[in-house]
């Protein structure tokens, strides 16, 4: 059974992701994080779905019958959940998340001891040992051997520590109004806290989840809403995050959305500006606008591209030895603060840009122009291997010398593939792309 995707396990909660199939992976897991245990301790922690109360007690179950001490924290952002599987000396951590999808569905982030994503040779393993039956049976243990529960409430704190203790401490958010999208997610009490503790005024939306209203036309799937609150409280900043808040959008004080790669550009500007970027690189994945490597390239910066998922921006960050990159749709990571995307944090550096710009948002986010680029998404019959397709290479070779980018990948989960085109003369960028949807409606 195919059990990971591009992050985690994630499905329909109570259809793919039932009871049983979480306590077998959890088992699966306990197994694997096992073998190099030095704690026998797993952390868990969960967004504001209903379905998480479901989820989590079976991966108790799981990771107790085979040996495993569990501590549940409750809701808590996704990197929380990494920095305090470290922190707190576990074998591994658990976030019960599904991240900016409906309330619906639900999904299982795993990491290991260090608060890094598992790689996927990891999840390959874990997957290998949900599928062998004898293993799981006699892996359980019985008597004093069977694992324990504990739910703490107070770890909410060390993480505010360590958010905090990533903003320059020569500065303050006193005078800065902001609006603040929690998307009724897991970083509901959290985000709040931050800001305010900070000195901002902080008004906030969404920051009453019921179990049904996560990422419900809200939050950094949604940021087009706080726009109108933001321009309304005439606020110098709006700052939606997603359901597990690894996800950050920013809205300037005009109410206009900023682009992420866009976003991007002037966060690594900034950290080169400050003498604090590391490998004189940032890593963004094939995505990202080509005006970004472009803008980067005149400091000198050269950009690294990843496949798309956060972990796979990480990979090669560390490859690269680089400390900062990020996901045009919001997932940004600071390694020398965060294992992995975190809304917080990016915010925080966010705000310190602006302010030791002297500028307002609007200004200092919006440091270059886009190039004009294309995305259609088609349904095909079959996922041929794009290499097996004769005459593309020739299709693609007179648009190649135009100087426009191509991307041409299958998706993960539908039958369709996804064309993206990208170049200078927005005019020239149509005419490709309609020569590769008429040459793939007859090729597929």
């Amino acid at each position: 059974m195919k059990l990971f995707g591009t992050d985690g396990v994630r499905g329909k909660a109570g259809e793919f992701l039932d009871a049983i199939t979480v306590l077998k992976l959890a088992k699966a897991a306990g197994i694997y994080f096992k073998k190099n245990s030095t704690t026998k301790k797993i952390l868990v922690g969960k967004d504001t779905r209903r379905s998480g109360y479901m989820i989590e007690n079976a991966l108790v179950s799981g990771f107790t019958a085979v040996g495993y001490d569990v501590i549940q924290i409750g809701p808590m952002p996704t990197p929380a959940i990494a920095y305090l599987t470290e922190s707190m000396r576990c074998d591994g951590g658990i976030m019960i998340s599904a991240s900016h999808n409906p309330f619906e569905d639900n999904g299982i982030k795993f990491f290991d001891n260090h608060g890094n994503k598992l790689s996927t040779e990891a999840e390959a393993e874990i997957e290998a040992i949900y599928d062998d039956n004898e293993l799981r049976m006699d892996s359980q243990v019985t008597g004093k051997e069977i694992g324990s529960s504990k739910r703490i409430d107070d770890v909410i704190g060390r993480y505010i520590v360590s958010i905090k203790s990533s903003f320059p401490t020569d500065l303050t958010l006193n005078g800065m109004r902001i609006v603040l999208d929690c998307a009724n997610g897991a970083a509901y009490k959290v985000a709040p806290t931050i800001l305010e503790e900070l000195g901002a005024e902080v008004i906030t939306l969404n920051n009453k989840p019921n179990g049904f209203n996560i990422n419900d036309n809200c939050g950094a799937t949604h940021p087009n809403n706080i726009g109108k609150i933001v321009q309304e409280y005439r606020a110098d900043i709006g700052l939606a995050l997603d359901g597990d808040a690894d996800r950050l959008v920013v809205v300037d004080e005009k109410g206009e959305v900023v682009d992420g790669d866009k976003l991007i550009g002037a966060l690594c500007k900034y950290l080169h500006d400050q003498k604090l970027l590391k490998g004189n690189g940032c890593v963004a994945t094939v995505m990202s606008n080509k005006a970004l490597e472009d803008f980067l390239a005149k400091d000198g910066i050269e950009l690294h591209r990843s496949n798309v998922g956060d972990k796979y921006v990480l990979e090669v960050m560390k490859e690269k030895g680089i400390n900062f990159g990020g996901e045009q749709s919001g997932h940004i990571i600071f390694a020398d603060t965060a294992k992995t995307g975190d809304g917080l944090a990016s915010a925080l550096q966010v705000l310190a840009l602006i302010l030791k710009s002297g500028k307002k948002a609007s200004q200092v986010l919006n440091p270059f122009d886009l190039y004009p680029q294309i995305l259609h998404n088609m349904n095909v019959g079959e996922k041929k291997p794009l290499e097996q397709i004769e005459g593309l290479e020739e299709l693609l070779k007179p648009i190649r010398e135009k100087g426009i980018r191509d991307l041409i990948r299958y998706s993960g989960t539908e039958n369709k593939i996804r064309l993206l085109l990208e170049g200078k003369n927005s005019k020239e960028v149509r005419e490709s792309m309609d020569e590769l949807i008429s040459f793939f409606k007859k090729a597929l």
